[in-house]
C-alpha cells in the first residue's frame, strides 16, 4: 500500500520516513539534511557513506511502490536498522556496509538479529515476510537466492554486493504473500520487547526509559507502573523524612531485576540526594552485568571517537551495581557512619543469609567473633543510621532459594518486628503467598502496624519467554508432582516454546545449535549436585567465567555457545539464555510417583532427609528449566547396567515422568 507520511515524524522511531515514490523524487542531499536534523552526526566519512547508501537505494527502488525508514530503532539491541523497506506484504530489514568486500559473520548475525527483533516485537511485523539483507558495497558476489523461510517467516540473510540487490527483491518479492502492509500504522505499530537483563541493563544505563525498551501489553503488569510506584515512595519519603522498606514480588522473569534497574538508572548521580545503588548478593550476575555496562560504554565512546579507558569506565561502572557482601562490609568497617546512599535496591532479597551463616563468615572471614545480626537486620540497621530519611527496594522472588544459610523473605520480616518499629512497610499483595515463605512472620507484622498493601508491586507475567508467559506455571506443575497439570499446560506452551527431552546429549546439542539463530546465545546447564554427568563430558566441578560465558562471542571456547562449560543454578540464577540444553542427574529423581533427593558423597549417592536441602535442590531445577527464553532440550542420561552409580532406574522413571508431563522426544518433533 503506497502512504505519504502526514502524521507526526515524531511518533516514527526512524531518523527518515516517506514513501518509496517521495523517497526517490527528493534530492539526496534534502534525505541527508532530515537525518542530520533527527541527530544523526555526519562527519565527512558518515556522511559520504549515506550518500553511498541512499543513491544505491535510489536506483534500487526507483520503478517500486512501498515505503521506506532509514535508521529505524531497535531499543532492545540498542542500536538502528540501516534501512526498512515495505513493499506489499514483503518487509526487507537492510543492512550496508559501505566499502565492505566481504560478508562476516557478526554482520551477517547482526542483519538476522535485526530481523527477528521485528518479528518477535514490533506490532506491526508479526504477519510480514521478513527479508534480511547484508549489503557490502564492495563485494563482487551475491547470494542467487533465498534460503528457505523459518516457521515464523523470516528468512536467514541473504549477502548481496550492489549488482544482486535487485534480482533477490524480484525473487523476494515474487513469493510474498497476498495483499499488502498499512506503512502508515506499520510505522507507529507498538514496539514489545522482552530484552535479556544483560540487554535491559545496557538499554537503561544508555537513558532509555523501561516502557521503551520492555513490553507493556495488556496481558502484562506494566512494569513502567511498578517502577513509577517505587519512585513515588522514594520522592514521599525523602519529603516526609521517613523511613520506608518496600517489597515487589513476581513470578521468575517477570521483570523484578528490571525494575530494580530501572529505578537505579535514573537514580545514579553519586551526588544526587536521592542517589540509588542496586545491590546484588548474586556474584556471577554483578559480574555480567558490570562487564556488560563496561563493554558497552567502551563501544559507544569509541563510535563517538572518544578516547576511553575501559578501566576509567569500570570505575564509575562499580558504584552503579554491587555486590550486597561488599556493602554490608563497608558497614561493618565503621559501625557508626551511615551508607552514602539512601537509597539501596536489594535483587533477590530472599538470599539474604540467616544470623548463622552471617555470624560464622564474620568469625571466619572478618575476625569478628559473637555477630548476632542476620544480613537482613544488619543492613536495615545500617540503613536506619541515617538521620533523616531512607528506602529499601526488595526485590522477591518466589522458589529462589538455592543455597544453605538463606534467610527468605521471612527473615526482613522477623528484623523489621524485632527493631524497626518506625519503618513504613509496604508489600506486593502476593507476599502472603506460601511460595514467598512469609508465613508467621507477616501475621505477626501486621498485628504489630499497619501494611501498606500496594497492588502494582506484584509483576505477574513472566517476559523472560517471550514466546510463553504461561512457562512458570508448567515448571511449578512439573516440580509439585502434578503432571495432569502440566500436560495441559504444555499442550498449548509447546507450540511457541519447544521443549523435548531426549537419552542423547549429542541430539540435544545439535537442536539447540539448529534452532539458535543470529545472535541468540545457547548453553549447558545442570545442578551443582549432578556429579554423575561426568561421564557425559559435563563436569560440574570445572568453575566457569560468568563473564566469559555470558558476554563472549561464538568464537571463543569459554562462551556458552561452545556447549562445552556447563553452569549451574549458581552461575546462572537471575540470567538467562534463548536456548538451554539442560542434563538432568539422578540427584533429583522419581521414585514410586514422587521426587526423591540425593546428594552423591565419595562413590555413591545418599538420600537426603533434610527438608531445607530437599527444598533448595527443586528450587535449583526450578531456575535451571526458567532460563530459556525460547525453548529447551532435557537430556536425561539413559545410565549404565555396568556402573552402579548410573543404574537405569534412577533416571528411567524421571524420563517416563517428564513424558507424561507433556514434552514431546527428539524423534516426536524431528
Amino acid at each position: 500500500m503506497e502512504a505519504s507520511m502526514p502524521y507526526a515524524a515524531s511518533r516514527i522511531p526512524a531518523y527518515y520516513g516517506a514513501s518509496i515514490r517521495e523517497f526517490c523524487s527528493a534530492p539526496p542531499n534534502a534525505v541527508l539534511g532530515q537525518l542530520a536534523s533527527a541527530g544523526i552526526d555526519l562527519e565527512e566519512t558518515q556522511k559520504n557513506a549515506y550518500l553511498e547508501e541512499i543513491g544505491i537505494l535510489r536506483t534500487l527502488l526507483e520503478a517500486r511502490e512501498g515505503a521506506i525508514y532509514l535508521e529505524f530503532a531497535v531499543p532492545r539491541l540498542a542500536s538502528r536498522i540501516d534501512a526498512v523497506v515495505i513493499i506489499d506484504t514483503a518487509l526487507f530489514v537492510l543492512e550496508f556496509k559501505c566499502g565492505a568486500d566481504r560478508f562476516h559473520r557478526g554482520d551477517i548475525n547482526q542483519t538476522w538479529d535485526y530481523g527477528l527483533d521485528l518479528k518477535n516485537f514490533h506490532a506491526g511485523s508479526h504477519t510480514a515476510d521478513i527479508f534480511p539483507v547484508l549489503v557490502a558495497t564492495k563485494a563482487a558476489h551475491s547470494d542467487q537466492t533465498w534460503q528457505p523461510t523459518h516457521a515464523d517467516g523470516v528468512r536467514p540473510p541473504a549477502c548481496s554486493g550492489v549488482n544482486g540487490l535487485a534480482d533477490l527483491i524480484d525473487e523476494a518479492l515474487a513469493s510474498r504473500g497476498v495483499g499488502s502492509i498499512d506503512t502508515r500504522r506499520w510505522a507507529i505499530s507498538a514496539y514489545q520487547p522482552t530484552p535479556t537483563i544483560v540487554e535491559a541493563a545496557q538499554a537503561l544505563y544508555a537513558q532509555h526509559s523501561v516502557d521503551a525498551i520492555a513490553r507493556n501489553d495488556a496481558g502484562a503488569k506494566n512494569l513502567a507502573a511498578t517502577s513509577g510506584r517505587v519512585d513515588q515512595i522514594i520522592l514521599e519519603s525523602q519529603a516526609n523524612r521517613t523511613k520506608s522498606i518496600v517489597f515487589v514480588t513476581g513470578v521468575p522473569g517477570a521483570g523484578k531485576t528490571l525494575v530494580g534497574l530501572d529505578v537505579a538508572t535514573r537514580r545514579r548521580d553519586i551526588d544526587a540526594p536521592t542517589h540509588a545503588v542496586f545491590l546484588s548478593g548474586n556474584g556471577p550476575l554483578v559480574m555480567v552485568l558490570q562487564e556488560a555496562l563496561t563493554r558497552d560504554e567502551v563501544a559507544r565512546a569509541k563510535a563517538r571517537g572518544e578516547p576511553v579507558r575501559k578501566g576509567a569506565v569500570k570505575q564509575k561502572v562499580k558504584p552503579f551495581i554491587q555486590n550486597v557482601h561488599h556493602f554490608r562490609d563497608e558497614g561493618v568497617r565503621d559501625r557508626e557512619t551511615p551508607p552514602h546512599d539512601h537509597v539501596v535496591i536489594f535483587d533477590e532479597a530472599q538470599r539474604a543469609w540467616n544470623q548463622d551463616r552471617t555470624s560464622s563468615f564474620m568469625a571466619r572471614r572478618k575476625g569478628i567473633a559473637n555477630f548476632d545480626q542476620s544480613e537482613p537486620e544488619f543492613l536495615i540497621d545500617y540503613m536506619d543510621r541515617h538521620s533523616d530519611w531512607a528506602v529499601i527496594v526488595c526485590l522477591v522472588g518466589g522458589g529462589q532459594e538455592i543455597n544453605t544459610g538463606e534467610d527468605g523473605i521471612a527473615g526482613w520480616l522477623e528484623s523489621l518486628y524485632n527493631r524497626f518499629p518506625h519503618w513504613q512497610i509496604y508489600i506486593s499483595p502476593e507476599l502472603t503467598d506460601r511460595e514467598y515463605a512469609a508465613g508467621g512472620a507477616l501475621e505477626n507484622l501486621a498485628k504489630q502496624r499497619e501494611l501498606l498493601t500496594v497492588e502494582s508491586l506484584h509483576l505477574a507475567v513472566s517476559m523472560r519467554s517471550f514466546r510463553a508467559e504461561n512457562l512458570s506455571a508448567f515448571v511449578k506443575a512439573l516440580l509439585d508432582s502434578e503432571p495432569g497439570t502440566a500436560h495441559e499446560i504444555a499442550a498449548t506452551l509447546i507450540e511457541r516454546y519447544p521443549i523435548v527431552v531426549t537419552r542423547d546429549l549429542d541430539a540435544a546439542k545439535r537442536w539447540v545449535r539448529e534452532k539458535a539463530r543470529g545472535n541468540e546465545r545457547f548453553g549447558l546447564v545442570a545442578s551443582s549436585q549432578a556429579h554423575r554427568m561426568k561421564p557425559h563430558a559435563v563436569d560440574i566441578r570445572v568453575n566457569i567465567d560468568p563473564v566469559h560465558w555470558f558476554l563472549n562471542d561464538a568464537r571463543d571456547t569459554r562462551s556458552s555457545y561452545y556447549l562445552e562449560d556447563v553452569a549451574t543454578e549458581f552461575h546462572i540464577q537471575g540470567l538467562e539464555l534463548d536456548w538451554v540444553c539442560m542434563t538432568w542427574d539422578a540427584d533429583l529423581r522419581r521414585v514410586n510417583d514422587d521426587w526423591s533427593y540425593h546428594g552423591f558423597r565419595g562413590s555413591r549417592w545418599t538420600k537426603t532427609h533434610k527438608r531445607e536441602r530437599q527444598r533448595y535442590l527443586l528450587n535449583a531445577y526450578r531456575v535451571l528449566l526458567t532460563r530459556a527464553r525460547q525453548g529447551m532440550a532435557i537430556f536425561v542420561p539413559p545410565g549404565d547396567v555396568d556402573d552402579p552409580t548410573r543404574e537405569p532406574t534412577y533416571y528411567d522413571e524421571t524420563y517416563r515422568y517428564l513424558r507424561a508431563a507433556g514434552i514431546p522426544t527428539l524423534y516426536e518433533t524431528g
